[in-house]
């Protein structure tokens, strides 16, 4: 398909790169994904993926004097596993079934725009989860409940700093004191054993997983711009938790034992 117009599809894997990363993809994933759709439509694609931008250079394959390349910032947004599989599988479905690009156009809007799982029931699953995650990890019957309200509280105190900009190391370190504060005033009303328990867990749900997982990845990819960065900002997230769990242990004077 080398009459397709090398600008359109510049255009558009542009959109789809950013939409794969955005979503919690790592590097390799994207560039492979990427490269295999410019493939389909007789292109070869380069791509440079660092922590604020990306880059991508298309050429066609007779004439390397046909080239389009653009440079965009993006964001990172909330982890979506479905998108990242649709989207893959959307590459696959293109290098395949030599679709034109207007149909894998249409598909990707179809992705994008997917409804996805209302805030209340990921909220709602979010606190059960970590209720199960007390029990899991020692706690009593009486620390559950008290974990479930300090997720939730934590939880939208997280969703309402994001909503109105807050600088998203404070927004980690003052959601992780409001929730593990909460579960140790608790643990006082109701009078659970294991205190220690109820606090640890109440900050799991801030715990950037994904990140962490996708930097180790991508340095073991040979990615170590976007890894170390990745590994970096992770880190910098993590030590704003314990900040935030820091003030807590340090006001009530509550020890954490291992």
């Amino acid at each position: 398909m080398e009459n397709t117009d090398i600008q359109e599809l510049t255009e558009f894997l542009m959109d789809y790169a950013i939409s794969m990363l955005s979503v919690g993809t790592y590097t390799a994933r994207v560039i492979k994904c990427t490269t295999r759709i410019g493939k389909a439509f007789g292109y070869e694609v380069h791509i440079s993926i660092f922590s604020r931008n990306i880059t991508i250079s298309v050429f066609a394959k007779q004439d390397y004097s046909l080239q389009r390349t653009y440079v965009r910032t993006y964001k990172e947004s909330a982890i979506n596993f479905n998108n990242i599989s649709l989207l893959s599988a959307l590459s696959w479905h293109a290098y395949d079934e030599k679709v034109t690009l207007k149909q894998i156009k249409k598909l990707y809007e179809k992705i994008i725009h997917k409804k996805h799982y209302g805030y209340f029931s990921t909220l709602a699953l979010t606190c059960f989860a970590h209720s199960a995650f007390c029990k899991l990890f020692g706690g009593d019957l009486e620390s559950m409940p008290i974990v479930f309200v300090s997720t939730f509280i934590g939880f939208n105190l997280k969703k309402i700093l994001l909503m109105i900009n807050v600088d998203i190391r404070f927004v980690f370190a003052l959601c992780a004191f409001a929730a593990s504060m909460t579960a140790y005033i608790g643990t006082t009303i109701i009078a659970s054993k294991t205190p220690d328990v109820a606090i640890g867990t109440s900050v799991l749900f801030l715990i950037p997983g994904v990140y962490l997982i996708n930097s180790v990845i991508d340095i073991l990819d040979g990615h170590y711009l976007i890894g170390i960065s990745r590994a970096v900002s992770t880190f910098i997230i993590i030590c704003c938790i314990a900040i935030g769990l820091y003030i807590t242990l340090s006001i009530t004077g509550i020890r954490m034992e291992y």
